[in-house]
């Protein structure tokens, strides 16, 4: 009995002292967050590539993501971003409708969902078949 409570002993021990040092998961940070969306009235899905900081007009849409990162590759797949997603009204206002992160592997959780138009994240890449955007253009 006595080598059953030293034994419980120190596996309170053990699992206290895990507790304590937190797991931490490797992520890869990403130029290019990968996005679908719908058009509600046509029926239409695309998917668009959209680099950091770049903004990508889908329909009365903005999306803009700010971070987009991946699980390294002995974790489970998965993918996050932190996205800015604005409206362009009818009378030419912009309107913020969503700041926040999406998750690829949860898109109903917190995709964009508008009256017409839906967005969510589907990956995070480290390329694009569209051509990044020049930085030199607009400065003088």
């Amino acid at each position: 009995m006595r080598a059953f409570l030293t034994a419980l002993a120190g596996s309170a021990v053990l699992t206290v002292a895990l507790a304590v040092v937190p797991a931490r998961a490797e992520r890869a940070q990403n130029p290019v967050a990968e996005f679908s969306g719908i058009d509600k009235i046509t029926g239409r899905i695309i998917t668009f590539d959209v680099y950091i900081d770049e903004t990508v007009q889908f329909g009365a849409l903005q999306v803009t993501p700010r971070v987009c990162y991946s699980r390294s590759d002995n974790e489970a797949p998965g993918s996050d971003s932190f996205v800015e997603v604005d409206e362009i009204t009818l009378d030419r206002k912009i309107r913020r409708i969503f700041t926040g992160w999406m998750y690829a592997d949860s898109p109903g959780l917190n995709a964009v969902e508008h009256a017409v138009y839906d967005v969510w994240l589907k990956s995070c890449k480290q390329n694009s078949n569209v051509p990044p955007p020049d930085k030199s253009a607009g400065v003088n």
